[in-house]
């Protein structure tokens, strides 16, 4: 079983048993190349009553152990896994196993050991050049994460061209919850350890809020192992996302009503429109952390000031806000950060709600896919209100740059340079949009953005 970071119930067998007690935790169980786990429990991991029972063979050495959720082969295989009651997957690993388990897959999960000793749980999925998506502790919980549509869906896009690395902070989601060092130094230490782990030389950092700092540092301390990086909602100062009035009118409710926070926090980042999905990641958040630790995190992360290492980071960088979801954090201070970074670049998204992904969520991912591949951001997402408004519902903001360019006679490959993006990329969006608007070829594409203004 695993819960707060402790695997129990389980034995070692192969060659003899090892009984392992409830307070066995993963950074505990030694593992051996041909003696694998065996399950002996069910449990219910979340609110959506998923049972999973647990099958496992060690992968090589001590440092990893993995979750396939929503999967079991206990034919063996690698790593420990989990599956609903009655389904039993053929093995396989990766993306072919989530293809092959349906909406019912989770992504898999392995372990890594960071310098003072902690666990930390991780995920990669997809293949390509990495991409990590730092945790937005405290309420970090990748596997929930994975279960919420919008969420999913995003996750799924980005994973469809990079290798996609997700890990629940210290104390928070599936990584070891008992743990008493919560700063800056020993969550950028995790980040270091989950790289290492999972054999990344080099990747590609997205950060949200509370984990933009850790972006912020590692990226200074760390330079040859950064590609882009992308901010949102954050501030090199931790204290200034948190110090408006009603954050912490909602944050002095942590101690005096859990189940309130927890409820108010979700619904205000995803919208109080959210419906399910805002239960689902209340829930969540609950699951994820204690108050206790929350609050230690929390108040950590409002001590943080990387303004000083701001110079330090030589990478192209992305700040990302809305203006209109972001009350919590000024605009003006999202365009300072973005002007402190010496490759800072600021770009306003439309949207109503905190959430990165709750709104256009597609077009959120393609503009972040386009720029980890290498190509230039348009400074505000949609480009323009007219444009925006006679393609919406039909192209993607990127799609509709393609096909004003198309339509203005330029190839390719002048498309793909105008734009900083591949050609394979701009016949991918010529295809989507050919498609989307029912056009035969360049001719009548180009009708139908005259038509609308876009040409």
């Amino acid at each position: 079983m695993l819960t707060d970071g402790r695997l129990a119930d389980a034995e070692l067998v192969g060659g003899g048993s090892h009984g392992a007690g409830p307070d066995v935790r993963p950074q505990d169980l030694q593992l051996t190349a041909g003696r694998p786990l065996r399950p002996t429990s069910l449990m219910t991991l979340t609110a959506l009553g998923f049972a999973a029972d647990h099958a496992a063979s060690p992968r090589m050495g001590t440092r990893t152990r993995a979750v396939v959720l929503g999967s079991s082969d206990t034919r063996g295989g690698t790593g420990l896994s989990r599956a609903s009651p009655g389904h039993r997957p053929t093995g396989g690993s990766g993306s072919e196993t989530m293809r092959a388990m349906g909406s019912n897959m989770g992504p898999r999960v392995e372990y890594a050991r960071a310098g003072d000793g902690t666990t930390v749980a991780f995920s990669s999925t997809g293949q390509g050049p990495a991409l990590v998506l730092l945790p937005t502790v405290p309420f970090s919980n990748f596997v929930d994460e994975w279960r919420v549509p919008t969420l999913r869906a995003a996750f799924e896009g980005l994973a469809s061209r990079f290798r996609l690395i997700q890990y629940d902070g210290r104390g928070t989601g599936h990584s070891q919850r008992d743990v008493s060092d919560v700063s800056l130094d020993a969550m950028v230490g995790d980040l270091d350890a989950v790289l290492h782990q999972a054999g990344v030389g080099s990747a590609g950092l997205l950060a949200q809020f509370n984990a933009c700092p850790q972006a912020i540092a590692f990226a200074a301390r760390h330079r040859s192992r950064v590609g882009r990086i992308v901010l949102y909602g954050g501030a090199a100062r931790g204290w200034l996302p948190m110090s408006s009035d009603q954050t912490q009118a909602l944050l002095s409710l942590i101690e005096r009503d859990w189940r309130l926070f927890t409820e108010t926090a979700a619904h205000a980042w995803m919208g109080w429109g959210a419906g399910d999905a805002g239960r689902l990641a209340a829930e969540s958040f609950r699951q994820s952390v204690t108050p206790a630790v929350a609050r230690a995190i929390l108040q950590a992360a409002s001590a943080v000031d990387v303004t000083d290492l701001l110079a330090h980071v030589e990478q192209p960088t992305l700040v990302l806000h809305k203006p209109r979801g972001l009350e919590q954090l000024e605009e003006e201070a999202a365009r300072d950060l973005a002007q402190r970074l010496p490759r800072g670049r600021f770009v306003s998204l439309a949207g109503e709600t905190a959430a990165l992904f709750q709104e256009d969520g597609a077009a959120v991912v393609e503009m972040l896919g386009d720029f980890f591949a290498g190509g230039e951001p348009i400074v505000t997402w949609p480009p323009t209100a007219s444009r925006s408004d006679r393609s919406a519902g039909i192209l993607t903001p990127r799609e509709s740059e393609v096909l004003r360019w198309l339509a203005a006679g330029d190839s390719n490959a002048e498309i793909a340079h105008r734009l900083g993006i591949s050609t394979h990329t701009v016949e991918r969006h010529i295809a989507n949009l050919y498609r989307k608007i029912d056009a035969r070829g360049r001719a009548d594409a180009t009708a139908w953005a005259l038509r609308r203004g876009i040409a």
